[in-house]
């Protein structure tokens, strides 16, 4: 199974969660930021329809798959702002 890991961090003169690379909205302060990706991280665990998925690779091939609604991936959220917020 799939792990999905939310890190609360200091960004934009505020807080926000990232995944990977990308980054939410700002938020004033610590405690709405982990909240809100807590948010996000119960949400991405709830199951969905089943979906067929297309997508084009970088080499211009194209590809098709089934993506199983039920088959969500684990979340975890980390706090990693120092103390002293």
């Amino acid at each position: 199974m799939v792990k999905v890991t939310y890190h609360v961090v200091e960004h934009d003169e505020g807080y926000a969660y990232r995944l990977g690379n990308v980054y939410s909205e700002p938020f004033p302060t610590h405690d709405e930021a982990m909240a809100a990706a807590r948010k996000a991280a119960g949400a991405q665990q709830l199951a969905d329809g089943d979906a067929e998925i297309s997508w084009q690779d970088a080499e211009g091939e194209w590809h098709h798959e089934h993506a199983d609604g039920a088959d969500r991936p684990m979340t975890d959220v980390v706090d990693d702002v120092e103390d002293g917020r």
